[in-house]
């Protein structure tokens, strides 16, 4: 995709935020670990204006202590470390709002490697929700319920090997070694994109990506 592809993406959320007339659509964007979901949906986002806003996805993350005290913190990441439900819950207050008044989302801070909650105000009169994530597609347990709320899904589809380099040196811009994030993304983060390449047909829309596409994410 080059600039123009993601002026094509741009006018196509434009549109969605267009034909809520007067209520909200929900657009999602999905792909694997690494393939520059929060980078393409901030793009967007930020094209919009005050007519969009970003919820992500991992804002659902389990706290580092609830997911040692479950005996999964060495598989972070993985679908069974989020509150799906409770995401699933937040899509539907944003959706289908009962009053007229602000919304408040989670969302995830690389940094401490932890959720913060209240971070992101929607107010009710944002036509458009950008949210990104995972598993926004999967068939499978409460995040089958996630496509049902979703306007317009699209699915992120980088090069692999851009990909990956591109989530290696995250981690190690977020405090691993390089040898430390090189075996992370292999034994962890590989095996969820995997998992998340097999929901790709539910999307709507499927985004390829080259080398130069977009920064880090």
């Amino acid at each position: 995709m080059d600039r123009n592809g993601l002026a094509e993406l741009t006018d196509r959320a434009r549109r969605l935020a267009d034909e809520a007339g007067g209520g909200r659509c929900v657009l999602g964007i999905a792909g694997a670990p690494g393939a520059g979901k929060s980078t393409l949906a901030a793009e967007i986002v930020a094209a919009l204006g005050g007519r969009a806003v970003l919820v992500p996805m991992d804002g659902f993350h389990l706290a580092g202590a609830e997911l040692e005290r479950l005996g999964r913190a060495d598989r972070k990441g993985a679908p069974d470390t989020f509150d799906a439900a409770g995401y699933v819950c937040l899509l539907r207050r944003l959706r289908h709002p009962e009053r007229r008044e602000a919304v408040y989302a989670p969302a995830f801070d690389r940094a401490l490697e932890e959720p913060v909650a209240g971070s992101v105000r929607v107010d009710p009169d944002v036509p458009l929700v950008v949210t990104e994530g995972n598993y926004l597609l999967l068939d499978d347990g409460p995040w089958a319920q996630v496509r049902g709320l979703l306007d317009e899904a699209w699915f992120l589809d980088p090069e692999p090997e851009t990909r990956v380099r591109r989530l290696v040196d995250r981690h190690v811009r977020f405090g691993k070694s390089r040898p430390h994030a090189e075996s992370w993304v292999a034994r962890s983060d590989e095996p969820n994109a995997r998992l998340v390449a097999s929901s790709t047909h539910r999307a709507d829309l499927v985004v390829r990506l080259g080398h130069h596409d977009l920064g880090s994410p």
